[in-house]
């Protein structure tokens, strides 16, 4: 409908073929660009064997790399257009469809054209090729950064860099040297020339919107150029067309721009000579609000409960005393979520010496021991990596938000250059609970007991039994009369589960002697309750429900902590005791069940406590 003669690809899948149209994603075009520079990499994320020819069915379809497995992502054939001319991303032939096909393929896999507005290239680019970004300041880059550019580009590492602005008001605002601040570019060759006796380092940078080029030394028509052979120039591929490529001196890129981002499809440093095989270790996992989403070390009372991975580094590096290993932290799904409101969320990790011993460490661990490293900051990308060198021995990896009670899923990935042993330090589902009590005989009875038994009376009449509606008024008296305790009223649902928990004969009431045993249970969960009440307040934060539970027998992993964190806790992450005891009495029936099923029935167990 828009052209009569429609190609996929015409002449090739090139650079020039990336002109950004009204959609704010020059940061994806830019990594497109760089896609371009390797035909392996392209056929991967752009099959080639598609078109629009004689078997033609108005479908397209483009992989890309997502939280370490390859999707495939389908597509029509229907484009955006404005008076017959596409709107977003388009070839400058007018007849080649391929980069605008893949640009609606990314932005079905991120739920809509809208959530494409504004990112960072390398975000693209490890979604094109799996790859490990690492990012540099331009200004405060290493001496040899000319090599380390020039070696990323000869394996094939997919390189971006941008100009930082100082306001909103500077995003895309155009520089008298021809520069766009705020706004990504590709770096698409480096190369050294020679000019006038000596020899000029140059790098070649494509502005996605396919014009608007630098105009100062050795742009298009500069005077620099009449002084280079012929030759030279055709082995540049220099050519004086607005096509939004252009080369500049190396010096000056370093003075005006001020940020590289480098995807390179090998965790090998740029800096090192060698190639080596590199191992990869993959951990997914969530920040859960009132659970697992504890912040940064600045909140000890809660950075303790987030997940918490070990890593053993067994082996050093060839040669050397340490080993290295890179770790990288990815958020999932955000961008997804942009439409409903959702940023990307500062993120980070910290790693610590491990103490050698297993379980999930408490918040003493962290009060009194410092980290051994850490990522360099805590930002908001979607991925945050470090290249770490480590003595051999036994580290625990703290993945956090900056601030708590942010929710997301993450990936982190661990590449080493020997083998690296990873685990989630989870907590392997446990109960450990007391005997059972049997009811103390009526000679023996403490004074408590004689009043309970006198109000049961009371209550009850002669078969010293009660109801539910009974049972509610009994204890709230009591915990009523109790000067420690700060508890709203225990609910009629807890006196029904309270009942369904001790009530052997199965008449739906409760004997005297079952409330006895109930009771010694009931003070020791009070006594756990108020441990864990540190402001006294009658609630306690669901990050303390971990160690609380403990206390009380039952150790459980990080899923069904979530599970009843979400079950349990009110908007403010507070457990009030009516819950407490709800949650152990759900567990203590659960922990029957367990006993009398087999193994491979567990699974039934998550069900019945996340319920």
């Amino acid at each position: 409908d828009i052209v009569k003669d429609p190609k996929f690809i015409l002449g090739g899948a090139t650079r020039t073929d990336i002109c950004q149209g009204d959609l704010g994603d020059c940061w994806l075009l830019a990594a497109i660009a760089s896609l371009t520079l390797n035909e392996k990499t392209l056929a991967r994320v752009v099959p080639l064997d598609q078109n629009f020819g004689p078997d033609y069915a108005g479908i397209f379809h483009f992989q890309f790399w997502q939280h370490n497995e390859w999707l495939d992502v389908v597509i029509d054939d229907r484009l955006p257009t404005f008076k017959g001319r596409l709107v977003f991303l388009h070839s400058a032939e007018l007849n080649e469809f391929w980069s605008a096909l893949l640009e609606k393929a990314y932005a079905k896999l991120n739920g809509s054209y809208e959530s494409l507005k504004g990112g960072s290239t390398i975000e693209a680019m490890e979604d094109f090729t799996g790859g490990i970004g690492e990012m540099y300041d331009v200004k405060a880059a290493p001496d040899n950064f000319y090599e380390i550019l020039e070696k990323a580009l000869k394996r094939c590492s997919m390189v971006g860099c941008s100009i930082d602005t100082s306001s909103a008001a500077e995003s895309e605002a155009r520089t008298p040297s021809g520069l766009v601040k705020g706004h990504a570019y590709s770096v698409t060759g480096i190369e050294e020339v020679s000019y006038r006796g000596r020899q000029v380092k140059l790098i070649r940078i494509r502005n996605p919107w396919g014009q608007v080029e630098w105009n100062g030394p050795w742009s298009d028509n500069s005077a620099e150029w009449r002084s280079v052979s012929p030759s030279e120039q055709r082995r540049l591929s220099q050519a004086a067309q607005e096509d939004g490529e252009f080369w500049m001196k190396f010096e000056d890129f370093k003075v005006h721009f001020d940020k590289v981002e480098i995807c390179n499809l090998t965790p090998d440093a740029l800096e090192d000579s060698t190639a080596h095989k590199w191992e990869v270790t993959i951990h997914q996992g969530s920040w859960v609000r009132g659970a697992t989403a504890g912040g940064c070390r600045n909140f000890l009372e809660t950075f303790w409960t987030n997940p918490q991975i070990k890593l053993h580094l067994t082996e050093q590096d060839d040669g050397q005393d340490d080993c290295t290993f890179i770790a990288a932290l990815m958020q999932k799904g955000r961008r997804k979520l942009k439409k409903l409101g959702a940023e990307m969320l500062t993120i980070g990790y910290s790693i610590y010496e491990s103490p050698g011993r297993d379980g999930h460490l408490g918040k003493d661990f962290f009060r009194y021991h410092p980290s051994k490293a850490r990522s360099k900051t805590y930002i908001n990308l979607r991925e945050v990596s470090h290249r770490f060198k480590l003595p051999p021995g036994d580290y625990i990896l703290i993945p956090t938000t900056f601030e708590p009670h942010q929710e997301a899923d993450f990936c982190l990935r661990i590449f080493s250059e020997k083998k690296a042993i990873t685990e989630d330090l989870d907590e392997n589902v446990a109960i450990d609970l007391p005997e059972p009590l049997h009811p103390t005989p009526d000679p023996q009875e403490t004074e408590e007991e004689k009043q309970f038994r006198a109000l049961f009376e009371q209550i009850s009449g002669k078969d010293m039994e009660i109801s539910a509606e009974e049972l509610e008024y009994v204890l709230n008296a009591v915990l009523k009369k109790t000067k420690n305790i700060k508890f709203k009223n225990l609910s009629l649902i807890s006196c029904r589960n309270i009942i369904s928990l001790m009530d052997t004969s199965g008449n739906g009431k409760l004997e005297f002697s079952e409330f006895k045993i109930f009771w010694e249970k009931m003070k020791k969960w009070i006594s756990i309750f108020l441990q864990f009440d540190f402001d006294k307040s009658g609630s306690m934060s669901s990050y303390e429900l971990r160690g609380a539970l403990k206390a009380a027998g039952y150790q459980l992993n990080n899923y069904l902590l979530q599970l009843i964190v979400l079950r349990y806790s009110d908007e403010q992450f507070q457990i009030d005791f009516d819950d407490f005891l709800n949650c152990l009495i759900r567990l203590e029936n659960a922990s029957r069940v367990f006993q009398a099923l087999s193994v491979k029935n567990k699974e039934f167990i998550n069900l019945n406590i996340g319920e």
